[in-house]
């Protein structure tokens, strides 16, 4: 699977340097922008995912040659997390990186794109699935259907959920208000556990004063980013998914406005940005696991057979769940099925 995941960086990477070198013959001298972006993301200023962010942007402007400028809307700042969706579509603003899960009602399959709870964590596995699986071409019609251009999605490390209690075993989730959106959510209940939907910049305020006693982020990183051993010192083994995958998403009017070779830069540069995504979240993560057991994070014992049971068992109806919901998430979890 190695082979298949360099395989396709390769290809992703190189057809996106082979834009980016094609416009830079042409593009001579700098001059005022024709595009003015507004890009809105998940994350507050100075997180490490808040900079990667900034240099998707940054790319966009020098790989156009000033073209394209943006400016880049960090978590709080005119647009919510649960409002990005929302704003792309109506062009408030241009460009957005959405959490699919805080969007579950108005785009299902986004929610089976980020990735049901016992998805694979193999990146490999992940890229075949978008780019030669045929994912990347359902999701450019359920976006597209909406009003939005669906770019190349990028890879975040697995999610789990941390707890003010100690979990020593899955009946410990009962009663319990989890921040969790969308299917995560949905497999906590199955938990016996009450899920609440709450933005990331909620989770700090919410664990400390007890509206909520657990929280999942969106991987290790957002809960060293947000501080959150700082008010919950227990995190649970089993992951609820193996990893995430988010896309970039832009209004589709503006898209149409763009030029051909405008249209080849945003999307090479978002090549690149999920590039930078996987790379650097790997090592993140090992990175702020380090930080947290440093500030008193400690894990909940090695989980039972029974334990194991109940959760493969709690995720076990959301396939059928979501293939309900919509066409798009039907297609999606038929090729699912077709590669089991």
């Amino acid at each position: 699977m190695l082979k298949t995941l360099q395989k396709v960086k390769k290809r992703l990477l190189a057809s996106s340097l082979a834009v980016a070198l094609g416009v830079g013959a042409v593009a001579s001298t700098a001059h005022a922008a024709d595009h003015n972006w507004r890009f809105a993301n998940l994350y507050g200023r100075g997180t490490a995912f808040g900079e990667v962010y900034e240099d998707l942007a940054k790319n966009i402007e020098t790989m156009s040659d000033g073209r394209i400028k943006v400016q880049v809307l960090y978590s709080g700042e005119g647009v919510g997390t649960s409002g990005i969706l929302g704003a792309v579509k109506t062009g408030l603003v241009t460009m957005g990186a959405p959490f699919q899960s805080m969007h579950a009602g108005e785009l299902p399959a986004g929610v089976v794109e980020i990735g049901l709870p016992g998805g694979t964590d193999d990146a490999g596995d992940l890229l075949t699935l978008f780019h030669e699986r045929g994912w990347d071409e359902v999701l450019t019609k359920a976006y597209g259907s909406q009003g939005l251009v669906w770019l190349d999605p990028y890879i975040q490390p697995p999610v789990y959920i941390i707890t003010k209690k100690p979990i020593n075993s899955v009946e410990d989730f009962k009663g319990l208000k989890i921040r969790a959106p969308g299917a995560y959510g949905k497999f906590l209940r199955n938990l016996g556990a009450s899920p609440v939907s709450l933005a990331w910049s909620e989770i700090y305020t919410s664990l400390s004063t007890g509206v909520i006693d657990g929280s999942i982020g969106s991987n290790m990183i957002d809960h060293r980013d947000g501080n959150h051993v700082e008010v919950a010192k227990y995190m649970y083994r089993l992951p609820l998914a193996g990893a995430q995958v988010l896309p970039i998403i832009v209004n589709n009017k503006a898209w149409n406005k763009l030029t051909p070779d405008l249209k080849a830069i945003v999307k090479a540069a978002t090549t690149v940005h999920a590039q930078e995504q996987l790379v650097k979240s790997r090592k993140w993560e090992s990175e702020a696991v380090a930080e947290m057991e440093a500030k008193g994070l400690q894990w909940s014992p090695e989980p039972s057979a029974a334990d194991k049971e109940a959760w493969a068992a709690a995720g076990a109806g959301l396939w059928d769940e979501y293939a309900a919901a919509d066409p798009y998430s039907k297609e999606l979890i038929e090729i699912l099925r077709a590669e089991k």
